[in-house]
């Protein structure tokens, strides 16, 4: 993370969450984006997680991305109280499977969305979020022309 203000905050529920959302963070870093990342959980801590929903727009970040799973519905938890863009990442465990976290995402009710990525795809996550940034920043859309670019010649033969 570099020393510009954050763009986008990545929320992690659970310890145990962190190890999927390395995935995201690697690709924020990779595209050069400012983030910040926290560990709160809805349900053990849903004071902190309102305030930090409720002031994340005032304070320059432009998306959040949240774990579903483990630790319970973090990302709708944000969701309920900012609006700024939300994705869900649905993370698979013991507690919830995958398939049941990822419809957790899907399920929210009218004028809460939570965008969602598939079952531990931090990545992608990363990704949308950086596309998000894009959309007014010209030096991000060529980061990301460029990170597209080279995942494409990754598949050539």
């Amino acid at each position: 993370m570099n020393e510009r203000a954050p763009l986008v905050g990545v929320l992690i529920g659970s310890p145990a969450e962190m190890s999927v959302m390395q995935q995201a963070i690697a690709i924020l870093e990779k595209l050069e984006i400012p983030h910040e990342v926290h560990a709160m959980s809805a349900p053990r801590s849903p004071d902190l997680v309102d305030e930090y929903a409720r002031t994340a727009f005032e304070r320059g970040l432009k998306v959040l991305i949240g774990t579903t799973g483990i630790s319970g519905h973090l990302a709708s938890a944000l969701a309920a109280r900012t609006i700024l863009p939300v994705i869900g990442v649905p993370v698979a465990s013991e507690q919830m499977t995958g398939e049941q976290a990822l419809v957790v995402n899907a399920q929210m009710p009218p004028g809460v969305p939570v965008a969602s990525v598939g079952v531990d795809a931090a990545m992608n996550a990363a990704v949308l979020a950086a596309e998000i940034v894009a959309l007014g920043d010209p030096d991000m859309q060529k980061r990301l022309w460029r990170f597209k670019d080279d995942l494409a010649e990754g598949l050539r033969l």
